[in-house]
Order: structure tokens, then C-alpha cells, then sequence
């Protein structure tokens, strides 16, 4: 079958990749529609250490094709989007509703598929990109069948990450002020996480001034090409600064932007050694910096939530798909993405 492999030193779209079928507790999904995000690209320019080879993709939907021993909320012929949580659901993190700290979850890649005989990784206990991939049942949530899988797929990372942060990180309420650094795929969504909490003011800023009509279209009530620009909107600072870029000087700049109680999140990925500094006598207004791994998500409750908000028009799906791509067409793609020119680019197969 077909996939995206990176050995090390190259990406490839080969057809020679074999998966097995589901163990116990397992789901076997046929992949229709897969996001490409910079997490991906961050294995490839080596920002995100992973080992080699390895199917790459993580934000993906399809069709279960088959099922393991013990799994009984999906069957074959249901339509499902996949989350990267493979955690366990018995340890005390689990217990406590949050899976993103699920020690099972983190740093445990698997190697489901093979090529002429030898394994291969799976990203982010997914890879997407590929015609069928092997999940863990928890992995696997049902949406409805009305949902076209080219935007369901982008629930599996950039909505969970974006709005989760709004919602289940930095718990944004009616009436707070936000900032958003970067208007990509997970900065839109962050937006729109902004918009359902029902934030006042709503300010993106991206170096790049043609964003300003979708990140408005998102939710954004200003848009700015610089954040030195904020102050003028929020003189006193921001209830909540969202950094999705992943720069440790724009890191610097969410701190400095903030007003008292304020929260600076940290959603953008730099390289693993990365340091970043502040002021200390700047935070004991009760400020802080949170991280956030994957909106803080529970995605068997969250995936459902945001497919139910997308079928009553309140959560945007289809705006953020600016491209389709075969997966022939992967190099393409990731051109796109590396140069800016897409939101989110979607590979089909």
C-alpha cells in the first residue's frame, strides 16, 4: 500500500508499505483524508526527534475496516477521526480526565508497519499518511457520516490543539482579551476557540497581512502585521497570549504582552534545546506561562463536541482546508506548507 516514509535523510511516497492487522484492543482504519502539519515537517528538519524510518502524518479520518478482540464503540463501515493519544485509560493521569499526560501516551512509538520484511515507526501512534493504519481503540472516535472526511481530519490535531487551549487550558470566559501569535493552522483555531468562549477582543497578528481575512473570518475582531501594535488596542495588556509560531522571541513577546492574572500559552513548537527568557519581577502580578500539549484534549469527549458544533455552524472546518492533494502530490504540499501559502493542506488518497 501507499504511504509518506522519511528514513532519515529523505521523504518519500512509496508503495510498497504493509500494516498489520488489529491485536486486541486495536482499530484497522482506511485513511481518506490526512492534514499536513508542521509537526510532521518538524521530524523531517529534526525540531521533533523521532527515529527512523517512520510513517509520518498524525491528523487524519477514514473508515474502520476492521477491529480487535474487545473493541465495541466502532465497528466496520463507521467513519472515525483519529487522535495521537494512545494513552492507557487506567493510570491515575487517565483517572483524573487527563490523557495528555498519560505516561503510556509519550515517547512509546510502536512499529505496526513494515517494509520487504523490516519495521517501520508510526508518528505519533497514528501516521496518517498512509492507505490504512493501526490504532489503539481509544484512538479511534466515530463521527457522523455527514461530516466530509477532508475536514474531519483536521479535528485530530489543529482543532483539538487550537480550541483546546482556549477551552481546557487557559479557560478563556466571556468578556477576556486575547492575543494570538500566528495565524496558521492552529493559530486560526485558537481563534475560533477565542470566538466560542466568547472572548471580547480578539487581536491576531502575523507578519503576513493577507491572513487578515480569514483570521477574521476565524474570529478575530484586529489584526495586526506586528505585535508592537498591541498596546495601542490593549493598553493595560491581555487576559490570554497564545504563541503558535514556535519562536522563542515572539515566546518573549506573549510574556511581555501580558496584563495582570494574565496567561501566556505556549502552543508553538521551537527546537527541543530551546531556552527562552523573561523578566522574573514581571510575573508576580500573578502572571504565568502555561504549556499545553494537545489542548490539554479528552478526545472521546472533545472530538464529539466539535463535530456537533460544526454540523450547527458554529466551528469551521471547511474554511480551513485550502488545498487538497493526492498523495502523489506530498512534495507539493509540503512546499505549500513550508512557503505559507495554506492554512492546511489536506492529502487524500
Amino acid at each position: 500500500m501507499r504511504g509518506v516514509v522519511f528514513d532519515g535523510e529523505r521523504i518519500q511516497v512509496v508503495d510498497d508499505l504493509d500494516v498489520r492487522e488489529p491485536g486486541p484492543g486495536e482499530v484497522l482504519v482506511a485513511i481518506a483524508a490526512a492534514g499536513l502539519c508542521h509537526s510532521d515537517l518538524s521530524v523531517v528538519d529534526g525540531t521533533i526527534p523521532f527515529p527512523a524510518p517512520v510513517v509520518l502524518g498524525h491528523e487524519g479520518a477514514g473508515v474502520v475496516e476492521a477491529i480487535g478482540a474487545g473493541v465495541g464503540h466502532v465497528a466496520p463501515g463507521d467513519h472515525v477521526a483519529l487522535s495521537t493519544l494512545a494513552n492507557c485509560g487506567t493510570c491515575p493521569e487517565c483517572d483524573r480526565g487527563r490523557p495528555t499526560m498519560c505516561r503510556q501516551a509519550i515517547g512509546r512509538p510502536g512499529r505496526p508497519f513494515s517494509r520487504a520484511g523490516r519495521p517501520v515507526h508510526q508518528f505519533a501512534s497514528n501516521s496518517a499518511f498512509a492507505e490504512r493504519t493501526v490504532v489503539k481503540a481509544v484512538q479511534a472516535v466515530p463521527i457522523p457520516k455527514d461530516i466530509p472526511l477532508t475536514s474531519a481530519a483536521l479535528i485530530g490535531c489543529g482543532v483539538l490543539t487550537g480550541v483546546g487551549a482556549v477551552l481546557n487550558r487557559a479557560r478563556v470566559d466571556r468578556g477576556d482579551s486575547v492575543v494570538v501569535i500566528g495565524t496558521g493552522g492552529i493559530g486560526l483555531n485558537v481563534l475560533q476557540g477565542a470566538r466560542l468562549a466568547g472572548a471580547l477582543r480578539i487581536v491576531a497578528v502575523d507578519a503576513n497581512p493577507a491572513k487578515e481575512t480569514v483570521a477574521r473570518r476565524f474570529g478575530a475582531t484586529d489584526f495586526l502585521t506586528s505585535a508592537e501594535g498591541v498596546r495601542e488596542l490593549l493598553p493595560t495588556g491581555a487576559d490570554h497570549v497564545f504563541e503558535c509560531v514556535g519562536r522563542t522571541e515572539l515566546i518573549r513577546q506573549a510574556v511581555d504582552l501580558l496584563d495582570r492574572h494574565g496567561q501566556a500559552v505556549l502552543l508553538g513548537v521551537p527546537p527541543a534545546t530551546a531556552e527562552a527568557s523573561f523578566l522574573v519581577s514581571s510575573m508576580y502580578l500573578d502572571k504565568s506561562i502555561l504549556g499545553c500539549r494537545y489542548g490539554s484534549s479528552r478526545p472521546q469527549r472533545d472530538i464529539a463536541l466539535y463535530a456537533g458544533l460544526y454540523r450547527q455552524g458554529r466551528l469551521l472546518l471547511d474554511e480551513l482546508v485550502t488545498e487538497t492533494y493526492p498523495v502523489e502530490d506530498f512534495e507539493k504540499a509540503r512546499a505549500d506548507a513550508e512557503a505559507g501559502r495554506v492554512a492546511r493542506g489536506v492529502l487524500t488518497f
